[in-house]
């Protein structure tokens, strides 16, 4: 699949335009096409004939969602595109979830126009392309509520008040506090909110 057209999806303007000039020398990209109109992007798939999707998790203005959730929603309507997240959000929980709905890759905003062109020919023959995992931190999902709860903790409130919040008691608070501390593999809410920050669950993009 060479040349490959690339479509950038991105709230920075000045981001697409920098790496359109990065990638211009390489023959291996017949064009690269960069849009801001979430609504329209599988009319612009089809239309420009795009073979991948690099895609910002924060998308600014562009939309109420992030940009896993636009990434689903087109998986979803059509498989065969395949989608690489370009991001500066480099967090695991990201990563996680990204693999989960069947993205190709996930890369860091600060990798050289080479290594970002060898990721596309890897995806553009089937292969995926995400960070070596020999490091990773392994992590068990949080449930939504559990992201919720340590949200509220972040932004200040008391046990009391966020049990109030969520229409449940201390006691069921306490008990869901322990299954986050279980699954973080921490002993104190500070701890737990400093790891949720690490992995992503407090997230940055919201």
């Amino acid at each position: 699949m060479f040349p490959i057209n690339i479509l950038l999806v991105d709230d920075h303007a000045l981001f697409a335009a920098s790496l359109s000039v990065a990638l211009e020398e390489y023959k291996e990209v017949e064009h690269l096409y960069s849009t801001q109109d979430i609504k329209n992007l599988d009319a612009i798939v089809s239309e420009k004939n795009i073979d991948i999707i690099l895609m910002d998790i924060n998308l600014g203005n562009l939309s109420n969602t992030d940009g896993l959730e636009v990434a689903a929603e087109i998986i979803e309507a059509n498989p065969k595109v395949r989608i690489i997240i370009l991001t500066g959000y480099d967090l695991p929980v990201y990563r996680h979830e990204a693999k989960k709905i069947g993205v190709s890759g996930f890369l860091n905003k600060n990798i050289s126009p080479k290594d970002l062109i060898e990721s596309l020919i890897r995806v553009s023959h089937g292969r995926t392309c995400f960070p070596s995992e020999s490091n990773e931190i392994i992590i068990e999902d949080l449930t939504s509520m559990e992201k919720n709860i340590l949200q509220l903790i972040c932004s200040g409130r008391k046990r009391k008040k966020i049990a109030e919040e969520l229409y449940m008691s201390e006691r069921t608070l306490s008990n869901h506090l322990q299954h986050i501390f279980d699954k973080l593999d921490v002993s104190s809410t500070v701890e737990a909110v400093t790891k949720a920050f690490q992995l992503g669950y407090i997230s940055p993009v919201k």
